[in-house]
C-alpha cells in the first residue's frame, strides 16, 4: 500500500472519528464517572469494536451486513436499546455527594460500553464498505488489508483515548464531579434523543 494512499485512509478515519456521535458521549460519560484509567478503557475497546468491523469489511463479511436487511435492522434495534438502556441508568442513578474519595469504577462496564455503542452500530460496516472500496485493490494480500483494518480501529481508539484524557484532567475533573448530577441528566437526555433518532430512522425507512 502506498504511502499516500495510507496517509489519505488515516486522514478519512480521524475525520470520522472526530465526528460528534453517541460513541463520544458515552466515552464522556465514563472518562466523567470512572476517571481517566475508565474513559481510556472505553476508548479502546471502541476502538477494537471498529477494527472488528474493519476486519469484517476485508474479509467480506460487511457486504452480507449490509445486505441482509434483518442482521442489519437487528443491529440497529440492538444499538438503539443499548443506547436507551445507557440513557435511563445515567437518568436513574442516585446522585451522590460530592467527596475527595476516588468513586468505585466498574472497568468491565467501561469496556462493554465502548465496544457495544461501536458494535451495535451496523452503520459502520456501510462506511467501510464505502471508505475501503476506495482504497482496495486487487492485488492487495492479507498485510494490507491488515494494516487497513488496524488503521481505522487504532485511529478511533486514540482518539478517543485523547478526549478521555483531557476531559479527566483532576482540576477539570474535580470540577465535572460537582456538577455529576447535572452532567449524568444531561448525558442520559442525549443518549435517549440519540436511541429515539435511532429507532425513528428505523421505523421509517
Amino acid at each position: 500500500m502506498e504511502l499516500s494512499h495510507w496517509l489519505s485512509l488515516l486522514s478519512i478515519c480521524l475525520l470520522g472519528a472526530m465526528s460528534p456521535g453517541p460513541s463520544l458521549a458515552v466515552v464522556l460519560r465514563c472518562a466523567v464517572a470512572g476517571g481517566r484509567r475508565a474513559g481510556v478503557i472505553a476508548a479502546l475497546s471502541h476502538g477494537a469494536g471498529v477494527g472488528l468491523y474493519g476486519l469484517l469489511t476485508v474479509a467480506g463479511l460487511a457486504l452480507l451486513i449490509a445486505r441482509t436487511p434483518a442482521l442489519f435492522l437487528g443491529l440497529q434495534l440492538g444499538g438503539a436499546l443499548y443506547l436507551a438502556y445507557l440513557g435511563a441508568g445515567a437518568l436513574l442513578r442516585a446522585p451522590q455527594p460530592p467527596d475527595d474519595t476516588p468513586p468505585q469504577v466498574d472497568h468491565g462496564g467501561a469496556a462493554r460500553d465502548g465496544f457495544a455503542v461501536a458494535f451495535l452500530n451496523p452503520k459502520l460496516a456501510v462506511f467501510m464498505l464505502a471508505l475501503f472500496s476506495q482504497f482496495l485493490q486487487p492485488h492487495y494480500g492479507a498485510w494490507e488489508k491488515g494494516l487497513m483494518a488496524l488503521t481505522v480501529g487504532v485511529t478511533d481508539a486514540l482518539w478517543y483515548a485523547l478526549v478521555a484524557a483531557l476531559v479527566s484532567q483532576p482540576r477539570f475533573l474535580a470540577r465535572l464531579r460537582r456538577s455529576a448530577a447535572l452532567i449524568d441528566r444531561v448525558f442520559g437526555l442525549i443518549l435517549l434523543a440519540l436511541a429515539a433518532s435511532m429507532l425513528l430512522r428505523v421505523v421509517l425507512v
